[in-house]
């Protein structure tokens, strides 16, 4: 392993800061742009698949959204080699426009009931791209700041990079939120779902602006002076069998165990939330983005902690506690909204029905039925039918929204801050676990690679594949977590035995 403990490679304390600032902005939005997908995942569902199984086209819609995480490996490979031959500043500045590109364009994308089967092949392609493009930024990234960074601190301001995936998914509920407070419910339903990809073009130009002013990295800068940047850093990072043992070792001892918290936590959280408790759209979305405000901070936390301790046992408990915890806390979670747990109260149900005039000139009917309970909690059952001039129905939908009282919704808001807290130890520490495990002339391209198979396939996978083992025939609306706690319990096991206790913590060997 390569020692980048190199006090050439640390830059001053106020430009550390700069390149964290640049660095992170621009991660940030790219997280933004992977993340308004899944965030909007309900409703995409409808927009760009077929009316007639709403569960079918959720799950092609995970699916559409998960094929985005499965080729972010690949986009390892490219971008990670051409960071290692041309650079980190370049490569990333690349990556940044094609995430921002993809995004603002599926913001343009007409629904299924216009451009029929194309609507969903189009997002699909989009969404290949977004993820090769993030492939290929959270690695330069981090290793943009690892080499900046002192040795005694790395863990610390890795972690900065680290909040950035988190925020991203936060910005998303954000922007999503306040988009649904400007307009109507059957207006943001129709089109003002398309407002926060559109405004994926201008997050991206103010950071292409800031990236533009950034410096190539100090350690990339001197091993390209000394002529030792590798012709091809994929053969030189699996092609040697010491290097390959740490790759695999990253993969299956840390970023597989760290991937399937990261999403069950937060992206499986949300859809269990919407579709298994059927909690009402916008109360679920703050939900979430409560939850992510309040343990963001603990990303740093356990990264600075990671320098005094070392990374590897602050991210094995954080897999650890998921393994325990993640039955006990999403059966809780389930009470809340469990209907057959609380008692109605017949004479409080309520109707309404409101008429509106779609874009098109079709007429929107959306028929409340409200049932009250007596803790507070109420159910609202929404019909919407679409009628054309002639009053032909084109199309209708019905669903059902739970609204929980204040109480069970801050009880609500506390189970998913807790599982946060678990993705902050996993997550944390390991920027800086990974670029110490690789030397400086491959480092973009080794670490990238287990990250984005650990996060991507393993993590990225998980709200499909557990959404698919409740929809089984006999499944329980737990058996999905299944999924994510017997990868954490086979990648615990894996680190425990074979991540060394010191080399998570400081290098010792050279090139």
């Amino acid at each position: 392993m390569q020692n980048v403990d190199n006090p050439d490679g640390a830059a001053g304390k106020n430009n550390l800061w700069s390149v964290i600032g640049a660095s992170s902005v621009g991660t940030l939005i790219e997280w933004y742009d992977f993340y308004i997908f899944g965030s909007l995942a309900t409703i995409l569902s409808y927009q760009f698949f077929p009316h007639g199984n709403p569960t079918a086209a959720f799950l092609s819609t995970l699916a559409t959204f998960a094929a985005g995480f499965i080729v972010r490996p690949f986009g390892a490979l490219v971008f990670g080699r051409l960071g290692d031959l041309v650079g980190r500043k370049y490569t990333f500045l690349l990556t940044l426009v094609l995430m921002g590109g993809s995004t603002f364009a599926i913001g343009l994308i007409p629904g299924f009931d216009v451009i029929g089967y194309a609507a969903p092949i189009l997002v699909l392609l989009l969404r290949l791209v977004q993820g090769l493009a993030l492939g290929g930024e959270y690695g330069g990234a981090a290793t943009y700041v690892a080499e900046h960074a002192p040795a005694s601190r790395r863990g610390f301001y890795t972690s900065f990079i680290q909040t950035t995936a988190t925020l991203g998914l936060f910005l998303s509920l954000g922007v999503i939120l306040l988009t649904r407070y400007a307009v109507d419910i059957t207006s943001f339903n129709q089109w003002g779902w398309r407002i926060p990809f559109l405004l994926s073009a201008v997050l991206v130009v103010v950071s292409i602006v800031i990236r533009m002013k950034m410096h190539e990295s100090p350690l990339f800068k001197k091993i390209k002076a000394e002529g030792k940047v590798v012709k091809n850093p994929l053969k030189e990072s699996f092609g040697k069998k010491k290097n390959l043992k740490m790759v695999l070792l990253a993969l299956f001892g840390a970023t597989a165990g760290q991937g399937v918290i990261w999403y069950t936590g937060q992206f499986y959280a949300l859809s269990f939330i919407q579709k298994t408790m059927n909690i009402e759209f916008v109360q679920s979305n703050y939900i979430i983005a409560l939850g992510l405000l309040i343990a963001t901070p603990f990303f740093i936390v356990f990264g600075g902690w990671s320098d005094r301790i070392g990374r590897k046992n602050i991210m094995l408990a954080g897999m650890l506690l998921g393994i325990v915890l993640y039955r006990p806390i999403y059966k809780q979670m389930y009470s809340l909204s469990d209907l057959s747990l609380k008692t109605e109260l017949p004479a409080a149900k309520a109707f309404n029905t409101e008429t509106q005039k779609g874009e098109g000139g079709e007429t929107v009917i959306v028929k409340t039925a409200s049932n009250m309970y007596s803790d507070g909690t109420v159910l609202n059952e929404v019909a919407t039918s679409v009628q054309n001039a002639t009053g032909h129905e084109v199309s209708s939908d019905h669903r059902k929204e739970v609204v929980l009282p204040m109480s069970s919704f801050w009880i609500l808001v506390l189970l998913i801050t807790i599982q946060v807290l678990f993705v902050t130890m996993v997550y944390g520490p390991i920027a800086a676990f990974l670029v110490e495990l690789f030397p400086t002339n491959i480092r973009y391209t080794s670490m990238s690679l287990p990250y984005h198979i650990g996060n991507g396939v393993f993590g990225g996978l998980t709200p499909f594949i557990a959404i698919s083992l409740t929809s089984l025939p006999g499944a329980t609306p737990f058996d999905g977590l299944w999924y994510p706690i017997g990868v954490a319990a086979v990648c615990f096991v894996i680190g425990l035995i074979y991540i060394n206790k010191r080399t998570d913590y400081t290098l010792n060997a050279a090139e």
